[in-house]
């Protein structure tokens, strides 16, 4: 049961790991193969298409103290070997020389371990420690006796290392090479034959080493031997192995360990000394060897990451040439001494604005060289930011996004991450990625105000600038670029364009054509602000253009007519008393406000001190009692002014007679303008009959007109003219107190000359209908024609001018007392009334 269930666990355990990355891959190789060589094809052994190694960006990683010296070809998939290959330098003297690589695959991430066995090949030779071996023997050394030499060393391993040793063909020594325990070989010469000094004092041949390798290779040292007096006893050790322990990093001159070997011998023979008899290079530039005190000394830096053991001998020799050998053993132990290392292995930048959150943007590797807890780190991303790190296969971190990212808010980032090992005292690293944050059109563009106002005065120039519009888009380059224009629209019937036009890089608002106030006072643009993303954005906002009023327009006189037109004249009796009205002057203009404002003035007239006119209000009054010596003609030249600046003008004409009675009036012939009165008294008699004859009828079709129906009258009696109400001028500003027409005004007639009182009173009102500003109020005998035949036939209104005459008939036919403030005009224009009952 429980063999079943760890099993189970395996098989659990081989699912999941097989998910993140597949099974190892094994290769073999044989060392100092040229760079190019194909070691193996990886897409083939994994079962992968070639081509998913380039999308994937395949990639072969190691750790630091390994060489990079293999790779992936991307194109064919082939590992192959990228630069030489020394299996000795690589792996010195361990049997298994076997390389680590990662293949890492992206998107997604995957993981391959690859092992790369470098097999050894023949191409060290046999190296013995000296080239010459030089041997003391004493000629009372016994036949059998063995003299030691140092073997020769051949970095190769297996077959390839020293197989045999053979001794050059002398009288007197024969080889002997036995294999130790540990599985070294001591070489030894044994003497065959005594020494005689007296016969032969110096013995030289050779110690020739051979590998077992194809072809074989040897090496040879010279052995020098100097007959000596006896000395029979060599140096012993005290330990046969001697281990230490030294911490890497330790300060130089340190005493790493005392090798002791004694001689029982006594004097010269018995004087020891120290060498070391085989070492590796490397370990020749850490440490040094006293040859007197036996001292090992570090001489160079230790670091573990890079050799972690040193074995070496050391022989000790007697004066003489006794020797005898120990082993050193020196093991290196780790200090927290490396920081982590954290590597970029891949990077999205610039990023979208729009990614959505969880999005991968990059890879991070840490790596710490050192061992076991030191090796162990924690990688960490600080606070507060869009990102964080997801662990994935062993030490390899995704980076990535926890939220929406806004260009327009944080452009670029700088994201900094922190690794921690747990050494004591535990070490720590950093690396700051920046990322840019690359822009989406995301944002419309937006108008710096809600609306726009634009003030310009009429009869301004086409082309003149209104005001400018400005909007703003925080996205960037040609999705932030803005671009106005108009929506289409119409002002009054005509399209907007037609008006104004809008700068489509700038937003400023400039006049297409020249406006007129009396047109249109206001009128609205909605101007379009859009950017050239893909799809483009865009808003709107609304400009108000207000046209201002220039004072373009002249007063224009509607009472007294012009000179001209018609004979105009008014009766002032004579027992007129001062502050008297006499009559008044009716202007209007067609601009508005203080443009409108109007003021009347007396700028010339026969007697000075006689009359005065009401500067708002037109009123024509006496200032003092008219006098029997005073003018019976007297005209006033009235002009009227309105406020503008500069203040444009117009002037009237009005004519006065100082009398109670038209008889006293001889020459009224004389002041005619337009016709021929020779037939006066024929046109009043006539007018009489005919007034007599049809008054009581009229009379009782009035009552009864206006008991049926009430409207408003259409005609405006100032005095004794008659004003058209249709005849205003257009665009009128009614204001108060400024000489133009008020909405109501009263006229009495008085049938005495001495009366206060009114016997018949005549009330109009003033409609707000306008005459058009380039007509004056008609007012000769076919005008009033005119007028009347243009009626639209209301009894009322017909009604209402016949009796205005017919009243003013009879106050001047019958009244013994000419009434004072009927116009001559109406005496005179006979033909009109005659017209006037032919209408009726």
């Amino acid at each position: 049961m429980g063999i079943a269930l760890i099993f189970l666990r395996c098989t659990v355990g081989f699912i999941f790991l097989a998910h993140i990355a597949t099974a190892d891959l094994s290769y073999s190789i044989a060392e100092e193969m040229r760079p190019g060589s194909i070691v193996g094809n990886i897409a083939k052994d994994l079962g992968m298409e070639v081509g998913k190694l380039i999308f994937r960006k395949a990639r072969i990683d190691t750790e630091d103290n390994y060489p990079h010296c293999c790779d992936v070809d991307q194109k064919t998939g082939n590992f192959v070997v990228r630069e030489r290959i020394d299996r000795e330098e690589l792996c010195g003297e361990k049997v298994s020389c076997v390389l680590k690589f990662e293949l890492v695959l992206e998107n997604p991430l995957e993981l391959h371990r690859i092992s790369l066995l470098i097999q050894d090949i023949n191409d060290n030779s046999p190296v013995f420690q000296t080239e010459t071996f030089k041997l003391e023997i004493t000629e009372s050394a016994d036949k059998g006796a063995r003299y030691r030499v140092n073997e020769a060393h051949d970095v190769d391993i297996g077959k390839n290392s020293i197989q045999q040793y053979s001794l050059q063909s002398n009288q007197h020594f024969v080889l002997s090479v036995r294999e130790d325990a540990d599985g070294s070989k001591s070489v030894e010469l044994v003497l065959e034959k005594e020494l005689d000094r007296e016969k032969e004092d110096n013995l030289d041949f050779l110690l020739i080493a051979v590998d077992g390798g194809n072809p074989p290779r040897s090496g040879s040292a010279v052995i020098h031997v100097t007959v000596l007096d006896a000395n029979d006893n060599a140096p012993v050790f005290d330990q046969t192995i001697y281990r230490a322990s030294l911490p890497e990093n330790s300060a130089i001159d340190t005493v790493v360990v005392t090798v002791r070997a004694t001689d029982a011998d006594e004097g010269v023979n018995g004087e020891v000394s120290y060498e070391f008899s085989r070492i590796l290079e490397r370990a020749k530039k850490v440490f040094s060897l006293n040859p007197k005190s036996g001292e090992i000394k570090l001489i160079g830096p230790l670091d573990f990451e890079s050799f972690s053991k040193y074995e070496m001998r050391i022989v000790a020799k007697d004066s003489y040439g006794l020797s005898s050998d120990c082993k050193v053993m020196i093991e290196v132990t780790d200090n927290n001494d490396n920081a982590p290392v954290i590597y970029l292995k891949s990077l999205m930048n610039p990023l979208p604005e729009n990614v959505s959150p969880g999005t991968e943007v990059g890879i991070i590797n840490v790596q710490d060289r050192d061992s076991e807890t030191n090796g162990q780190v924690h990688c960490s991303i600080e606070k507060n930011t869009l990102f964080k790190l997801v662990p994935s296969i062993k030490n390899y971190y995704s980076l990535v996004t926890t939220g929406q990212l806004d260009r327009e808010l944080v452009s670029d980032y700088n994201i900094t991450i922190s690794a921690t090992d747990e050494g004591s005292p535990p070490l720590s690293s950093s690396k700051t990625v920046h990322l840019s944050v690359a822009d989406v059109n995301d944002n419309p563009p937006v108008f710096e105000e809600q609306s726009y106002s634009a003030y310009v005065s009429e009869n301004n120039k086409p082309g003149s600038t209104l005001c400018s519009v400005a909007a703003r888009d925080p996205d960037w380059r040609q999705n932030g670029t803005v671009i106005y224009s108009l929506l289409p629209a119409e002002v009054n019937g005509a399209p907007v364009s037609s008006y104004v036009s809008v700068n489509g890089d700038t937003g400023v608002i400039h006049a297409v054509r020249s406006f007129d106030y009396e047109q249109f006072r206001s009128f609205k643009v909605h101007v379009m602000a859009r950017d050239n993303g893909s799809p483009p954005l865009s808003s709107n906002v609304t400009v108000s253009v207000f046209v201002s009023d220039v004072n373009d327009n002249s007063p224009q006189i509607l009472y007294p007519a012009p000179e001209g037109n018609s004979f105009m004249t008014e009766l002032v009796p004579k027992a007129a008393h001062g502050g008297s009205l006499v009559s008044k002057v009716i202007a209007v203009d067609a601009d508005s406000g203080q443009n409108a404002w109007l003021s009347y003035h007396i700028v010339k007239s026969t007697d000075p001190g006689l009359f005065t006119i009401g500067v708002h209000s037109g009123e024509i009054r006496t200032q003092r009692d008219v006098l029997e010596s005073d003018s019976m003609k007297q005209n006033l030249i009235v002009s009227v002014k309105d406020n503008g600046q500069p203040s444009l003008s117009a002037t009237c004409s009005m004519y006065l007679l100082i009398s109670d009675n038209l008889a006293e009036v001889p020459e009224l012939k004389d002041i005619s303008y337009d016709e021929k009165n020779s037939k006066l008294t024929s046109y009043l008699i006539i007018a009489l009959v005919s007034v007599s004859t049809f008054f009581l009828t009229f009379i009782i079709i009035i009552l009864g007109v206006r008991f049926c129906r009430r409207r408003k009258p259409r005609l405006l009696f100032d005095g004794a003219v008659a004003i058209p109400s249709a005849y205003l001028p257009p665009n009128y500003a009614d204001v108060d107190g400024t000489g133009t027409l008020r909405s109501t005004y009263n006229y009495d007639a008085y049938l005495t000359t001495g009366s206060r009182t009114s016997d018949f009173k005549f009330v109009s009102s003033y409609n707000d209908n306008t005459l058009p500003a380039d007509q004056t109020l008609r007012k000769s005998p076919s005008d009033f024609a005119d007028a009347f035949g243009d009626s639209d036939g209301s009894p009322e209104v017909g009604t209402d001018v016949f009796v205005h005459y017919l009243v003013k008939l009879h106050l001047f036919l019958f009244s013994s007392q000419q009434i004072r403030s009927v116009s001559v005009t109406v005496v005179r224009d006979f033909k009109t009334f005659s017209t006037v009952v032919g209408l009726c």
